[in-house]
C-alpha cells in the first residue's frame, strides 16, 4: 500500500486529485487589510502636517467668517432686487 501511494503523489510530494491554490500577486487583498492600511497611512500623514497655533487659525476663521457675511449680504441684496422687480413687473401687468 505504500508503494502505490507514492505513485499517487506527484514529484512535488502533492496528491494529484486535490489542486494547489495559487496566491495571485495581482489580487487585492480583504477589504479590512485594505481599510487597516488606509488608516495606518492616514494617522501618518496626520504625524507630519504642521497644526496651525491659536492666533492663526483665530485670525484665519475671522477672514473666512468675514467673507461669508459679505457674500450673504451680497445674495441677500440681489434677491431682494428681484423680489421688487418681480413685484414691479406682476403689477403693472395687472
Amino acid at each position: 500500500m505504500a508503494k502505490s501511494n507514492e505513485k499517487d503523489l506527484d514529484k512535488q510530494g502533492k496528491s494529484p486529485d486535490k489542486p494547489e491554490k495559487r496566491v495571485d500577486k495581482n489580487e487585492k487583498p480583504n477589504i479590512f487589510i485594505r481599510m487597516g492600511r488606509r488608516l495606518k497611512e492616514t494617522f501618518s500623514e496626520l504625524k507630519r502636517v504642521t497644526w496651525p497655533k491659536l492666533p492663526e487659525a483665530l485670525k484665519a476663521t475671522g477672514v473666512v467668517l468675514v467673507v461669508v457675511i459679505i457674500f450673504m449680504v451680497l445674495i441677500t441684496g440681489v434677491n431682494y432686487g428681484f423680489s421688487e422687480l418681480l413685484k414691479l413687473l406682476t403689477s403693472a401687468g395687472a
